[in-house]
This record gives C-alpha cells, structure tokens and sequence, in this order.
C-alpha cells in the first residue's frame, strides 16, 4: 500500500463529513445517543476491522469515539485509511 500524496487526501477528504488530518491521521469523532451505543459501534466494527486487517488508534469516553487512521507501513495515510474510514461512517449511521 502506497502512502496518498496531500492533494490525493484533500479530494478523498472532500467527500467525506466529519473527518479532516491531524498530526498526520485521518480523525474523526463520533458522538452517540450513550455509552452502550458507543461500544456497540466499536463491537460492530472489530470483527471488520480485523477481516480487513487494518486496525485504527480509537478510543472511548462515554459516548464519543475518537478515531485515528494511518497505514504504518506506507509511513502515512493510505486508501486502506479512507476504506477504513467508509466502513466506520457506515456502522455509525446504523447507530445513530
């Protein structure tokens, strides 16, 4: 997987609500109604998540799930992390 170049990451990012760079990640917060809904989203997506191979800095706080996507091997931001990021805003909208 090759790293995306800053112009490919801006017109990937432009169809895309909620996410934008930062510290050199692609970052998003989800809020949920509450905490069960918070962890049942991070549940819902380990088992993809792991099927892709591909396993995100996240973490939790009540309702809120910060995400963090870079692809390690590609020293940088991959469409591995734009896939990831897809999958994730497609489990969120089921929760929400």
């Amino acid at each position: 997987m090759q790293k995306l170049s800053d112009s490919e990451i801006r017109d990937r990012l432009s169809g895309m609500q909620g996410w934008s760079v930062q510290n050199g990640k692609l970052h998003r917060e989800y809020k949920f109604a509450d905490f069960i809904h918070a962890f049942g989203f991070m549940s819902a997506a380990a088992i993809a998540i792991e099927k892709m191979n591909h396993h995100p800095e996240w973490s939790n706080v009540y309702n809120r799930v910060t995400v963090d996507l870079t692809t390690h091997d590609a020293g940088g931001i991959s469409q591995k992390d734009f896939d990831l990021a897809r999958l994730l805003d497609g489990i969120a909208v089921k929760l929400a």
